[in-house]
C-alpha cells in the first residue's frame, strides 16, 4: 500500500488521489496502488461522516464550511483536479446516486450520502433538516433548546 500525500493550506487538506511514485509523507491516509480514483473517492465518503469534495480555491465550499462550522462541525475537506471530479458519484433528486445526473463540484455528502451542492446544503439548513441529519450520524449533538421549527443558529 501507498500513501496519499497530503498538503495543508489554511483548513484546507489537499489529497493527491493519484497513486505517488515513491512517496514518503507521514499521512495517516493509505491507499492501494491499484485501486481507482472512484474507489478512493468511495472509501473517503464512507470513512468520513461530513465530506466535501472541492476545486481548488472554491468559493462555494469556503461557504458550506462557514455554515457547517456554524452549526458546530467541521467537515473533511479534498479539494479533486478536474479529471478527478468526474469520478464524483453524482446525486440524484432523492439523494441515492445516479450514473444519468452530472457530477457537482463542490459536492457534501453526509453519512455516505450525497447532499449536493452549495444550494442543496442551505436548502436542507433552512427547512430544518440539516442539523438532525448531523445528530443522526454522529457529528453533532442538539442542545437542550433547539428549536427544530427554527433551524438557523446563531452564533
Amino acid at each position: 500500500m501507498q500513501r496519499l500525500r497530503r498538503r495543508c493550506s489554511n483548513d484546507v487538506v489537499r489529497l493527491d488521489l493519484a497513486t505517488p511514485p515513491n512517496s514518503s509523507s507521514s499521512s495517516s491516509l493509505s491507499i492501494d496502488g491499484a485501486e481507482s480514483t472512484e474507489t478512493r473517492i468511495q472509501r473517503l465518503i464512507s470513512e468520513h461522516p461530513v465530506i466535501i469534495f472541492s476545486r481548488s480555491s472554491c468559493c462555494m465550499c469556503h461557504v458550506m464550511k462557514k455554515l457547517l462550522a456554524t452549526i458546530g462541525v467541521h467537515p473533511t475537506v479534498i479539494e479533486l483536479d478536474d479529471h478527478e471530479i468526474s469520478a464524483l458519484p453524482p446525486a440524484s433528486e432523492d439523494g441515492s446516486s445516479s450514473s444519468s445526473s452530472s457530477s457537482l463540484a463542490p459536492a457534501v455528502f453526509i453519512g455516505g450520502a450525497c447532499v449536493g451542492g452549495l444550494e442543496s446544503l442551505v436548502a436542507l439548513h433552512l427547512s430544518g433538516h440539516l442539523v438532525p441529519k448531523l445528530v443522526e450520524v454522529g457529528v453533532l449533538a442538539l442542545s437542550p433548546g433547539y428549536d427544530n421549527n427554527n433551524p438557523i443558529i446563531s452564533s
